[in-house]
């Protein structure tokens, strides 16, 4: 995949553990890497709203108690895979 230099602002602190934790590795693979994550992240939440739209467009509004504990899910799902990348 073509790569593309780029100038970025980050938090100091943040960057101080990254460079502790990272080592002699790549900080930008690092980075490349982690931006890769999010964009993940952020692809199938946006799947999800899409889908939470089809459903109430079909079958009206979702209750907010169901909505409540999807939510629920989710944050469950990201602390799991928070502790999974922790442990790498």
């Amino acid at each position: 995949m073509p790569k593309e230099k780029v100038t970025l602002t980050l938090d100091t602190d943040q960057l101080e553990e990254l460079r502790s934790l990272v080592g002699a590795r790549s900080l930008s693979s690092t980075i490349d890497q982690a931006v890769g994550s999010y964009l993940s992240r952020l692809r199938h939440l946006r799947a999800v709203d899409e889908w939470l739209a089809e459903l109430e467009a079909e079958h009206g509004p979702i209750e907010p108690e169901t909505l409540e504990w999807a939510a629920r899910i989710v944050d469950e799902w990201e602390a799991v895979g928070e502790r999974a990348e922790e442990a790498i």
